[in-house]
Protein backbone atom coordinates (compact mmCIF):
# COMPACT_ATOMS: atom_id res chain seq x y z
CA UNK A 1 0.00 0.00 0.00
CA UNK A 2 1.48 3.43 -1.17
CA UNK A 3 1.83 5.83 1.72
CA UNK A 4 2.59 10.16 1.93
CA UNK A 5 5.00 11.51 4.69
CA UNK A 6 2.35 13.90 6.27
CA UNK A 7 2.81 16.73 9.05
CA UNK A 8 -0.87 18.14 10.83
CA UNK A 9 -1.44 21.58 12.33
CA UNK A 10 -4.48 22.77 13.86
CA UNK A 11 -6.09 26.28 14.66
CA UNK A 12 -9.16 24.57 16.76
CA UNK A 13 -8.28 23.41 20.28
CA UNK A 14 -7.49 20.05 19.19
CA UNK A 15 -3.60 19.89 19.07
CA UNK A 16 -1.98 16.66 17.57
CA UNK A 17 1.76 16.83 19.23
CA UNK A 18 4.39 17.72 16.18
CA UNK A 19 5.28 14.30 14.67
CA UNK A 20 5.74 13.07 10.89
CA UNK A 21 2.70 10.31 9.64
CA UNK A 22 2.41 7.95 7.10
CA UNK A 23 -0.29 8.12 5.35
CA UNK A 24 -1.81 5.20 3.18
CA UNK A 25 -2.85 6.85 0.07
CA UNK A 26 -6.30 5.65 -0.62
CA UNK A 27 -7.51 7.81 2.74
CA UNK A 28 -10.41 9.89 2.47
CA UNK A 29 -11.62 12.56 4.78
CA UNK A 30 -13.21 10.01 7.24
CA UNK A 31 -9.95 7.76 7.90
CA UNK A 32 -8.13 10.90 8.30
CA UNK A 33 -10.80 12.26 10.85
CA UNK A 34 -10.27 8.71 12.69
CA UNK A 35 -6.78 9.11 12.51
CA UNK A 36 -6.72 12.57 14.28
CA UNK A 37 -9.85 11.06 16.78
CA UNK A 38 -7.97 8.30 17.65
CA UNK A 39 -4.37 9.88 18.29
CA UNK A 40 -6.19 12.70 20.51
CA UNK A 41 -7.87 9.67 22.45
CA UNK A 42 -11.16 12.08 22.19
CA UNK A 43 -14.11 10.85 24.62
CA UNK A 44 -16.42 11.84 22.06
CA UNK A 45 -15.88 11.88 17.54
CA UNK A 46 -15.41 15.29 16.45
CA UNK A 47 -15.63 14.95 12.53
CA UNK A 48 -13.17 17.19 10.51
CA UNK A 49 -12.11 18.16 7.05
CA UNK A 50 -8.25 18.72 5.74
CA UNK A 51 -6.90 21.24 3.94
CA UNK A 52 -3.67 19.68 1.74
CA UNK A 53 -1.28 22.80 1.64
CA UNK A 54 -4.02 25.09 1.72
CA UNK A 55 -7.25 23.55 -0.52
CA UNK A 56 -10.07 21.37 1.27
CA UNK A 57 -9.50 17.74 0.88
CA UNK A 58 -12.90 17.17 0.11
CA UNK A 59 -14.25 13.82 -1.03
CA UNK A 60 -10.96 12.82 -2.86
CA UNK A 61 -8.45 10.72 -1.38
CA UNK A 62 -4.79 11.69 -0.60
CA UNK A 63 -3.59 10.49 -3.63
CA UNK A 64 -5.95 11.61 -5.82
CA UNK A 65 -4.87 15.38 -4.78
CA UNK A 66 -1.44 14.39 -4.75
CA UNK A 67 -2.02 12.92 -8.64
CA UNK A 68 -4.13 16.34 -9.40
CA UNK A 69 -1.38 18.76 -8.14
CA UNK A 70 1.92 16.83 -9.38
CA UNK A 71 2.79 15.95 -6.00
CA UNK A 72 5.82 13.19 -5.67
CA UNK A 73 5.23 10.28 -3.40
CA UNK A 74 8.50 11.41 -1.27
CA UNK A 75 7.21 15.18 -0.59
CA UNK A 76 5.70 15.72 2.75
CA UNK A 77 2.42 17.39 2.93
CA UNK A 78 1.33 20.28 5.34
CA UNK A 79 -1.90 19.22 5.96
CA UNK A 80 -4.43 21.48 8.45
CA UNK A 81 -7.93 20.13 10.06
CA UNK A 82 -10.18 21.78 10.78
CA UNK A 83 -13.91 21.01 12.48
CA UNK A 84 -16.07 20.07 10.32
CA UNK A 85 -19.68 22.18 9.52
CA UNK A 86 -22.38 19.65 11.00
CA UNK A 87 -25.71 19.23 9.14
CA UNK A 88 -28.08 22.25 9.50
CA UNK A 89 -31.00 21.87 11.19
CA UNK A 90 -34.62 23.52 10.94
CA UNK A 91 -35.47 25.22 14.13
CA UNK A 92 -38.45 27.27 13.48
CA UNK A 93 -40.74 28.64 10.27
CA UNK A 94 -42.44 31.95 10.30
CA UNK A 95 -45.81 32.50 7.56
CA UNK A 96 -45.99 35.86 6.38
CA UNK A 97 -49.13 36.72 3.88
CA UNK A 98 -46.51 37.89 0.98
CA UNK A 99 -42.67 37.28 -0.29
CA UNK A 100 -40.27 37.87 2.42
CA UNK A 101 -37.49 39.91 0.54
CA UNK A 102 -35.14 41.18 3.71
CA UNK A 103 -34.36 39.20 7.02
CA UNK A 104 -32.16 40.90 9.83
CA UNK A 105 -30.89 38.90 13.39
CA UNK A 106 -28.83 41.60 13.97
CA UNK A 107 -31.20 43.12 16.93
CA UNK A 108 -30.88 40.36 20.23
CA UNK A 109 -33.95 39.07 20.65
CA UNK A 110 -35.54 39.59 17.88
CA UNK A 111 -35.90 38.06 14.05
CA UNK A 112 -36.87 40.91 11.27
CA UNK A 113 -38.15 40.66 8.36
CA UNK A 114 -39.04 43.15 5.80
CA UNK A 115 -41.95 41.71 3.20
CA UNK A 116 -43.57 42.99 -0.55
CA UNK A 117 -46.63 43.67 1.44
CA UNK A 118 -44.81 46.81 2.64
CA UNK A 119 -45.00 45.53 6.00
CA UNK A 120 -42.02 45.20 9.05
CA UNK A 121 -42.68 42.50 10.94
CA UNK A 122 -40.83 41.31 14.69
CA UNK A 123 -40.76 38.46 16.30
CA UNK A 124 -39.34 37.47 19.44
CA UNK A 125 -37.35 34.36 20.04
CA UNK A 126 -40.27 32.78 21.30
CA UNK A 127 -42.04 33.23 17.77
CA UNK A 128 -44.45 36.17 18.97
CA UNK A 129 -44.90 38.59 16.61
CA UNK A 130 -44.46 42.04 18.65
CA UNK A 131 -44.48 44.05 15.63
CA UNK A 132 -46.58 44.08 12.29
CA UNK A 133 -46.52 47.57 10.67
CA UNK A 134 -47.84 48.64 7.15
CA UNK A 135 -43.48 51.22 6.51
CA UNK A 136 -44.47 50.92 2.71
CA UNK A 137 -47.62 50.46 0.66
CA UNK A 138 -44.96 48.96 -2.26
CA UNK A 139 -42.85 46.29 -1.68
CA UNK A 140 -39.97 46.82 1.09
CA UNK A 141 -36.77 45.48 -0.78
CA UNK A 142 -34.43 45.96 1.99
CA UNK A 143 -33.83 46.79 5.70
CA UNK A 144 -30.39 47.48 7.97
CA UNK A 145 -29.97 47.81 11.59
CA UNK A 146 -28.64 51.18 12.26
CA UNK A 147 -25.77 50.94 14.78
CA UNK A 148 -25.98 49.27 18.33
CA UNK A 149 -29.38 48.32 20.34
CA UNK A 150 -29.82 50.47 23.32
CA UNK A 151 -29.87 49.75 26.90
CA UNK A 152 -33.60 50.26 26.92
CA UNK A 153 -34.38 47.93 24.08
CA UNK A 154 -34.87 50.80 21.25
CA UNK A 155 -33.08 51.50 17.90
CA UNK A 156 -32.95 53.13 14.44
CA UNK A 157 -33.72 50.72 11.68
CA UNK A 158 -33.18 51.87 7.69
CA UNK A 159 -35.44 50.13 4.72
CA UNK A 160 -36.43 50.84 1.41
CA UNK A 161 -38.85 49.81 -0.88
CA UNK A 162 -39.12 49.56 -4.59
CA UNK A 163 -41.52 52.95 -4.56
CA UNK A 164 -37.86 54.74 -4.90
CA UNK A 165 -37.93 56.03 -0.82
CA UNK A 166 -36.03 54.75 1.77
CA UNK A 167 -36.94 55.75 5.43
CA UNK A 168 -35.10 55.74 8.94
CA UNK A 169 -36.94 54.66 12.21
CA UNK A 170 -36.98 54.16 15.58
CA UNK A 171 -38.33 51.06 17.18
CA UNK A 172 -39.57 51.09 21.17
CA UNK A 173 -40.73 48.72 23.76
CA UNK A 174 -42.96 50.36 25.69
CA UNK A 175 -43.14 49.69 29.50
CA UNK A 176 -46.38 48.32 29.57
CA UNK A 177 -46.79 45.12 27.14
CA UNK A 178 -44.47 42.66 24.94
CA UNK A 179 -45.49 45.11 21.58
CA UNK A 180 -42.94 47.15 20.01
CA UNK A 181 -44.06 50.63 18.75
CA UNK A 182 -42.37 52.59 15.58
CA UNK A 183 -42.10 56.16 14.50
CA UNK A 184 -40.69 57.38 10.89
CA UNK A 185 -37.82 59.94 11.82
CA UNK A 186 -36.94 60.68 8.62
CA UNK A 187 -37.46 59.50 4.78
CA UNK A 188 -34.34 59.68 2.10
CA UNK A 189 -34.61 61.54 -0.93
CA UNK A 190 -32.29 61.10 -3.82
CA UNK A 191 -33.58 57.79 -6.48
CA UNK A 192 -35.27 58.05 -9.44
CA UNK A 193 -35.64 54.33 -9.54
CA UNK A 194 -36.32 51.17 -7.47
CA UNK A 195 -34.37 51.14 -4.13
CA UNK A 196 -32.35 47.70 -3.91
CA UNK A 197 -30.78 48.11 -0.89
CA UNK A 198 -30.14 50.18 2.26
CA UNK A 199 -26.74 48.97 4.79
CA UNK A 200 -25.48 50.81 7.86
CA UNK A 201 -22.17 50.91 8.77
CA UNK A 202 -20.85 48.98 12.05
CA UNK A 203 -21.64 52.14 13.90
CA UNK A 204 -24.34 53.63 12.44
CA UNK A 205 -23.28 56.74 11.96
CA UNK A 206 -23.70 56.31 8.04
CA UNK A 207 -25.97 54.22 5.32
CA UNK A 208 -25.55 53.42 1.52
CA UNK A 209 -28.85 53.36 -0.91
CA UNK A 210 -28.51 51.23 -3.96
CA UNK A 211 -30.58 51.88 -6.79
CA UNK A 212 -32.05 51.06 -9.93
CA UNK A 213 -31.32 54.47 -11.53
CA UNK A 214 -27.54 53.45 -11.25
CA UNK A 215 -26.50 56.13 -8.51
CA UNK A 216 -25.66 55.18 -4.90
CA UNK A 217 -26.66 57.35 -2.43
CA UNK A 218 -24.09 57.99 0.59
CA UNK A 219 -26.04 59.42 3.75
CA UNK A 220 -25.53 60.51 7.73
CA UNK A 221 -27.48 59.38 9.84
CA UNK A 222 -28.19 62.18 11.81
CA UNK A 223 -31.99 63.21 11.77
CA UNK A 224 -32.34 66.84 10.70
CA UNK A 225 -34.62 69.61 12.31
CA UNK A 226 -36.40 70.74 9.23
CA UNK A 227 -36.36 69.23 5.46
CA UNK A 228 -32.95 68.91 3.82
CA UNK A 229 -35.12 68.69 0.23
CA UNK A 230 -37.40 70.63 -1.12
CA UNK A 231 -40.43 69.70 -2.60
CA UNK A 232 -40.00 71.13 -6.23
CA UNK A 233 -36.58 69.16 -6.39
CA UNK A 234 -38.19 66.39 -5.77
CA UNK A 235 -39.25 64.38 -9.29
CA UNK A 236 -42.84 65.91 -9.89
CA UNK A 237 -43.55 61.46 -11.83
CA UNK A 238 -41.98 59.94 -8.63
CA UNK A 239 -43.69 62.43 -6.02
CA UNK A 240 -46.82 61.62 -6.93
CA UNK A 241 -46.46 57.97 -6.86
CA UNK A 242 -44.54 58.72 -3.07
CA UNK A 243 -47.85 60.42 -2.19
CA UNK A 244 -50.18 57.86 -2.42
CA UNK A 245 -47.67 55.39 -1.48
CA UNK A 246 -46.75 57.53 1.98
CA UNK A 247 -47.19 55.49 5.09
CA UNK A 248 -49.30 57.21 7.52
CA UNK A 249 -46.41 59.31 9.65
CA UNK A 250 -44.34 60.03 6.97
CA UNK A 251 -45.48 63.34 6.45
CA UNK A 252 -44.37 64.50 9.45
CA UNK A 253 -41.13 62.97 9.33
CA UNK A 254 -38.23 64.98 7.90
CA UNK A 255 -36.35 65.14 4.42
CA UNK A 256 -32.67 64.00 4.00
CA UNK A 257 -30.66 64.83 1.34
CA UNK A 258 -27.35 62.44 1.15
CA UNK A 259 -24.28 63.94 1.95
CA UNK A 260 -22.48 62.92 -1.24
CA UNK A 261 -24.02 60.76 -4.52
CA UNK A 262 -21.87 57.57 -5.91
CA UNK A 263 -21.58 57.64 -9.94
CA UNK A 264 -19.74 54.99 -11.83
CA UNK A 265 -22.34 52.17 -12.49
CA UNK A 266 -23.63 52.32 -15.95
CA UNK A 267 -26.80 49.96 -15.23
CA UNK A 268 -29.51 49.19 -12.12
CA UNK A 269 -27.09 48.86 -8.61
CA UNK A 270 -27.99 45.49 -6.80
CA UNK A 271 -26.05 46.18 -3.65
CA UNK A 272 -23.77 48.49 -1.86
CA UNK A 273 -21.96 48.18 1.18
CA UNK A 274 -19.74 49.32 3.89
CA UNK A 275 -15.94 47.80 4.67
CA UNK A 276 -15.66 47.08 8.31
CA UNK A 277 -14.15 49.79 9.04
CA UNK A 278 -16.27 51.87 7.00
CA UNK A 279 -13.92 53.99 4.71
CA UNK A 280 -14.58 51.88 1.88
CA UNK A 281 -17.93 50.46 0.08
CA UNK A 282 -18.46 47.61 -1.99
CA UNK A 283 -20.97 47.50 -4.22
CA UNK A 284 -22.46 45.29 -7.21
CA UNK A 285 -25.03 45.98 -10.76
CA UNK A 286 -26.17 44.79 -13.95
CA UNK A 287 -23.19 46.09 -15.57
CA UNK A 288 -21.47 42.85 -14.40
CA UNK A 289 -18.88 44.99 -12.36
CA UNK A 290 -17.96 45.45 -8.39
CA UNK A 291 -16.90 48.57 -7.55
CA UNK A 292 -15.16 49.74 -4.49
CA UNK A 293 -15.03 52.79 -3.40
CA UNK A 294 -13.46 55.58 -1.17
CA UNK A 295 -16.21 56.66 1.25
CA UNK A 296 -14.84 59.66 2.61
CA UNK A 297 -13.60 61.19 -0.70
CA UNK A 298 -16.76 59.77 -2.58
CA UNK A 299 -14.38 58.05 -5.36
CA UNK A 300 -14.40 54.74 -7.16
CA UNK A 301 -11.32 53.17 -6.26
CA UNK A 302 -11.40 50.00 -7.86
CA UNK A 303 -13.41 48.21 -10.68
CA UNK A 304 -13.92 44.77 -11.24
CA UNK A 305 -15.19 43.66 -14.39
CA UNK A 306 -16.95 40.39 -15.42
CA UNK A 307 -17.92 39.70 -18.81
CA UNK A 308 -21.96 38.76 -18.99
CA UNK A 309 -21.99 38.31 -14.83
CA UNK A 310 -25.24 40.64 -13.72
CA UNK A 311 -24.52 40.47 -10.07
CA UNK A 312 -27.63 40.02 -7.76
CA UNK A 313 -25.63 40.78 -4.27
CA UNK A 314 -22.19 40.98 -2.53
CA UNK A 315 -20.84 40.53 0.58
CA UNK A 316 -16.53 40.36 1.83
CA UNK A 317 -15.02 37.69 4.27
CA UNK A 318 -14.97 38.35 7.74
CA UNK A 319 -11.03 39.43 7.07
CA UNK A 320 -12.33 41.99 4.19
CA UNK A 321 -9.47 40.28 1.48
CA UNK A 322 -12.36 39.14 -0.72
CA UNK A 323 -15.18 39.99 -2.09
CA UNK A 324 -18.07 37.42 -3.46
CA UNK A 325 -20.76 38.84 -5.67
CA UNK A 326 -23.70 36.63 -6.95
CA UNK A 327 -24.86 36.68 -10.26
CA UNK A 328 -27.74 35.94 -12.73
CA UNK A 329 -25.30 33.25 -15.08
CA UNK A 330 -25.57 30.69 -12.02
CA UNK A 331 -22.37 31.36 -10.68
CA UNK A 332 -21.07 33.05 -7.03
CA UNK A 333 -17.67 34.81 -7.57
CA UNK A 334 -14.82 35.52 -5.36
CA UNK A 335 -12.80 38.14 -5.87
CA UNK A 336 -9.35 39.07 -4.03
CA UNK A 337 -9.16 42.68 -3.71
CA UNK A 338 -5.75 42.62 -2.86
CA UNK A 339 -4.54 41.55 -6.17
CA UNK A 340 -4.81 44.61 -9.41
CA UNK A 341 -8.59 44.74 -10.42
CA UNK A 342 -7.08 43.76 -13.99
CA UNK A 343 -6.38 40.08 -12.24
CA UNK A 344 -9.08 40.02 -10.37
CA UNK A 345 -11.37 38.52 -13.05
CA UNK A 346 -9.49 36.04 -14.53
CA UNK A 347 -8.05 34.82 -11.17
CA UNK A 348 -11.85 34.68 -9.58
CA UNK A 349 -12.93 31.42 -7.20
CA UNK A 350 -16.24 30.35 -9.37
CA UNK A 351 -18.88 28.05 -7.14
CA UNK A 352 -21.47 26.56 -9.50
CA UNK A 353 -25.27 27.01 -8.70
CA UNK A 354 -27.95 24.65 -10.10
CA UNK A 355 -30.19 27.80 -10.29
CA UNK A 356 -29.53 31.70 -9.60
CA UNK A 357 -28.19 32.52 -6.53
CA UNK A 358 -30.21 35.75 -5.20
CA UNK A 359 -27.98 36.22 -1.68
CA UNK A 360 -25.05 36.24 0.44
CA UNK A 361 -23.76 36.12 3.58
CA UNK A 362 -20.39 35.50 5.39
CA UNK A 363 -20.01 32.83 8.31
CA UNK A 364 -19.50 35.24 11.19
CA UNK A 365 -16.62 33.32 12.62
CA UNK A 366 -14.84 31.81 9.26
CA UNK A 367 -12.38 34.04 6.53
CA UNK A 368 -13.13 31.33 4.32
CA UNK A 369 -17.23 30.19 4.42
CA UNK A 370 -20.41 32.12 2.81
CA UNK A 371 -23.91 31.04 2.50
CA UNK A 372 -25.96 31.32 -0.68
CA UNK A 373 -29.48 31.06 -1.21
CA UNK A 374 -31.21 30.09 -4.42
CA UNK A 375 -33.91 30.51 -6.78
CA UNK A 376 -34.46 26.51 -6.22
CA UNK A 377 -34.97 27.13 -2.72
CA UNK A 378 -31.77 25.60 -1.55
CA UNK A 379 -29.32 27.23 1.34
CA UNK A 380 -25.90 26.19 0.57
CA UNK A 381 -22.45 26.79 2.22
CA UNK A 382 -19.09 26.86 0.60
CA UNK A 383 -15.67 27.30 1.62
CA UNK A 384 -13.40 29.77 -0.72
CA UNK A 385 -10.71 27.34 -0.11
CA UNK A 386 -13.10 24.03 -1.93
CA UNK A 387 -14.26 24.88 -5.28
CA UNK A 388 -15.63 21.42 -5.92
CA UNK A 389 -18.76 21.40 -3.59
CA UNK A 390 -20.08 22.71 -0.97
CA UNK A 391 -19.38 22.13 2.77
CA UNK A 392 -23.10 21.50 3.50
CA UNK A 393 -26.78 22.31 1.71
CA UNK A 394 -30.27 22.46 3.36
CA UNK A 395 -33.77 22.38 0.86
CA UNK A 396 -35.78 25.21 2.78
CA UNK A 397 -38.78 24.76 0.12
CA UNK A 398 -39.52 23.16 -2.88
CA UNK A 399 -39.45 24.90 -6.13
CA UNK A 400 -39.92 28.59 -4.00
CA UNK A 401 -37.15 31.13 -4.03
CA UNK A 402 -34.60 31.99 -1.53
CA UNK A 403 -34.82 36.24 -1.66
CA UNK A 404 -32.42 36.80 1.88
CA UNK A 405 -29.99 35.15 4.26
CA UNK A 406 -28.13 35.93 7.14
CA UNK A 407 -26.20 34.83 9.91
CA UNK A 408 -25.36 35.05 13.50
CA UNK A 409 -23.92 33.01 15.83
CA UNK A 410 -25.36 29.35 14.87
CA UNK A 411 -28.58 30.81 13.20
CA UNK A 412 -29.08 31.05 9.87
CA UNK A 413 -32.39 33.27 9.04
CA UNK A 414 -33.93 32.62 5.78
CA UNK A 415 -36.40 34.63 3.71
CA UNK A 416 -38.27 34.19 0.53
CA UNK A 417 -41.39 33.12 -1.05
CA UNK A 418 -42.37 30.39 1.74
CA UNK A 419 -41.63 33.08 4.44
CA UNK A 420 -39.43 32.99 6.91
CA UNK A 421 -37.30 30.10 8.81
CA UNK A 422 -34.79 29.51 11.19
CA UNK A 423 -32.33 27.23 10.53
CA UNK A 424 -29.53 26.30 12.82
CA UNK A 425 -25.85 25.63 12.21
CA UNK A 426 -23.10 24.23 15.20
CA UNK A 427 -20.46 26.79 15.68
CA UNK A 428 -17.36 25.97 13.91
CA UNK A 429 -13.67 26.73 15.58
CA UNK A 430 -11.61 29.08 14.19
CA UNK A 431 -11.56 28.27 10.84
Amino acid sequence: MASQPAVFSTQTRYVLPSTKFMIPTEWKRFQLSQLVNKALSLPKPTPFDFLVRGQLLGARSLGEWCLENGVGEEETLEIEYIESVLPPQKVSDFEHDDWVSSVSSQSAGHFITGSYDGHLRLFNYSRHKVLDYPLFSSALSSLSIVGPVKDSGSFTLAAASLDMTAKLSTIEPPSDSEELSLSTTASLHLHTGPISSVTSNTVGSHLLTASWDSLIGLWDSTIPDQDEVADQTVNRATNKRRKLNSSKDEGSAPKKAPIAVLKSHTARVSRAIFSRDGRRGYSCGFDSSIRIWDTENGLCTQSIMAAEQPFLDIVATLDQTTLVGASTNRIVSAYDIRTPSEANATNSISLLHPATPSCLVSAPSSNFKILSGSYDGVARIWDLRNTKGTVASFKVWDKMKILSVDWKGDMVLVGGEGGMEVWKIPEEGSS
